[in-house]
């Protein structure tokens, strides 16, 4: 086979479609794009969702639900493994030293650098080297790792400390509460329980009461009712 015998496969190359060119091309006049309206116009597309001008349902409907978008915090993670391979024993990690090794984004001003978006510290990686942190936001484990290692994080650890203070205060608090709804359930499940008793014993009372006085207006029957009376055939004889 030669160079100049190959081609294309057949329906590999469209030839491209003319239109408005006259009535006999079989696309002219109108183009393909029907008669006059928005849609036969150049830039007459719509959007999706587009309903003609009036309100359209997506916005009909109301927000439900919660997005936490608008608050989120954007952080610039710096891995404990970049650290190990960039600085040397004994050295400060700070937003200046990590913009100076390439670490993270950050402006320049007359000699003082400013970290664009807050920084992090994660723990993935190992480090072996006794480092000075000076930044406040590091991982639980990035402390441990860090502290392992012999290094300082006492900014972070403090910050860490107090977040752990505050939510086990948090989770006493709820606790205390739960404890105190349970206490006066049962105490007042105890009180109706003690409620029923006692009606129970006044009824009881109250009957004894009843059949004593009985007694005492007919002390002739047992039963404190009426002694039956003969029969007829009885008294006859």
């Amino acid at each position: 086979m030669q160079d100049y015998n190959l081609h294309a496969p057949e329906g590999a190359n469209k030839r491209k479609r003319i239109i408005g060119r006259g009535q006999g091309s079989g696309r002219g006049t109108t183009a393909g794009k029907g008669n006059k309206g928005q849609k036969a116009r150049s830039g007459g597309k719509t959007y999706p969702g587009f309903e003609g001008g009036q309100m359209p349902l997506y916005r009909r409907l109301p927000y439900r639900g919660f997005s936490n978008y608008p608050f989120k915090k954007e952080v610039q993670i710096v891995n404990l493994e970049e650290i190990e391979k960039k600085f040397s024993d004994g050295e400060t990690v700070n937003e200046t030293t990590l913009y100076e090794k390439g670490l993270i984004s950050a402006s320049k001003k007359s000699g003082t650098v400013k970290a664009n978006v807050p920084v992090k510290i994660l723990g993935n990686g190992n480090i072996s080297k006794k480092l000075i942190f000076k930044i406040e936001a590091i991982s639980a484990s990035a402390i441990d790792k860090i502290t392992k290692a012999g290094g300082e994080a006492a900014a972070a650890a403090e910050k860490v400390n107090a977040a752990k203070a505050a939510i086990a205060k948090k989770t006493a608090r709820i606790q205390k509460s739960r404890d105190a709804l349970k206490s006066a359930q049962t105490d007042k499940s105890a009180k109706a329980e003690k409620s029923a008793k006692g009606d129970k014993s006044a009824k009881g009372d109250k009957s004894e009461k009843a059949a004593k006085s009985a007694k005492a207006e007919n002390p002739g029957s047992p039963s404190g009712k009426p002694a039956a009376k003969a029969d007829n055939s009885a008294k006859n004889t």
